[in-house]
């Protein structure tokens, strides 16, 4: 064989074998193209009641949003407070993996994790846009990894109902002297306050909230503000209705996540999850700053009673909420840390918003 015959054989051998190649790249294409992605079924648990304005209707957008994101190779099915677990035992079901997703606000965990507390509101503390920025900015996000982590549960802020109003009584507070004995539903820190002060308190999900406060179970209870209170109708239940929301000035709600579960996601799936919540957060700040405007008019047509706390109850309520929070800050190294940290950034924070929204909203 010549030179010229045996260049001419290896050209053909080359382009057979290449030939070859490109079918069998082309036939793996398609195959991996004919076979379905992996479809991941999770279950979110939730401390509202079903489609409840604002609460559970955020539930529901943000499972819609994570399974748009995620061309549906993530699927999340929410259950309502009651229809898989009680509304107070979400985080046990998610710690537990029972859900791989939980909804809720952290103060309502208190009982396991005593520091959540400083993750849902701190009376006469930040406002909505400073827990955000601490959180995201500050290290108030590492600090609640590193308190849910013993429990198996990643927190990622999934809303937040900003600044509440001070509650629905039908018995006035005109001094200190009435709240001795005043039955009160309050979690958190608001309530350990009343307590100190003389109050019964209670903690009660909030679908029990209208009976026992037309049943004279208890005397008082705060919810969220108007928005939702008018949905809950407690308005009939109850003749005044309290201001200023010192107990929570803003109030995280949390997407829980069972550490294991999303660990075992993929990168970008898990990516889905925290930016899904992150644009959660910003949805119910937007649906709860519009709707509060229009349910207060509504309220008011309704011949509701608007009633401030008299500074005198005011000041025993923050002096008392200083000792609370440094009691709770003093239990232990990590309610320790997480305390200083936000207490630094609310001192810094205050001094600028002295000079810009306090000085807006006291002359618009």
């Amino acid at each position: 064989m010549n030179r010229r015959n045996l260049f001419g054989t290896a050209l053909a051998l080359i382009a057979a074998i290449g030939l070859v190649g490109c079918k069998e790249d082309k036939a793996a294409s398609e195959q991996a193209a004919a076979k379905p992605a992996e479809i991941i079924h999770w279950k979110m648990v939730t401390s509202w009641p079903k489609n409840f304005p604002g609460l559970g209707t955020s539930a529901e957008r943000l499972a819609e949003r994570i399974n748009a994101m995620s061309a549906g190779r993530l699927t999340v099915k929410v259950y309502a407070a009651g229809e898989l677990v009680p509304a107070l035992e979400v985080f046990d079901a998610v710690s537990r993996g029972t859900a791989e997703m939980g909804h809720g606000t952290p103060y309502y965990w208190k009982g396991k994790v005593p520091a959540a507390q400083f993750f849902s509101s701190v009376p006469f503390g930040l406002s909505t846009l400073e827990m955000n920025a601490w959180l995201s900015h500050g290290g108030g996000q590492a600090l609640w990894d590193e308190t849910y982590a013993p429990f198996g549960v990643k927190p990622l802020p999934a809303g937040n109902t900003t600044m509440q109003m001070g509650g629905w009584f039908n018995k006035e507070i005109n001094s200190l002297d009435d709240i001795k004995g005043l039955k009160i539903r309050m979690p958190g820190l608001g309530g350990e306050v009343w307590s100190k002060l003389g109050a019964i308190t209670v903690n009660l999900p909030g679908g029990e909230i209208f009976t026992s406060l037309q049943t004279s179970a208890i005397d008082a209870t705060d919810w969220v503000g108007p928005y939702n209170d008018l949905a809950f109708g407690l308005h009939k239940a109850a003749k005044y209705y309290y201001f200023p929301g010192w107990q929570e000035p803003q109030a995280v709600v949390e997407s829980m996540v069972n550490q294991k579960a999303f660990d075992a996601l993929p990168a970008d799936l898990q990516a889905i999850v925290v930016e899904a919540a992150r644009a959660a957060t910003l949805d119910m700040m937007d649906d709860y700053v519009f709707n509060n405007a229009k349910a207060l008019q509504s309220l008011k047509s309704e011949g509701v009673q608007f009633k401030r706390l008299p500074d005198e109850v005011l000041q025993a309520m923050r002096e008392q909420s200083n000792v609370v929070l440094e009691a709770l800050a003093a239990e232990n190294d990590l309610n320790g840390r997480i305390w200083a940290s936000q207490k630094a950034f609310l001192e810094e924070a205050s001094a600028m918003q002295a000079l810009t929204e306090k000085e807006l909203y006291n002359w618009r």
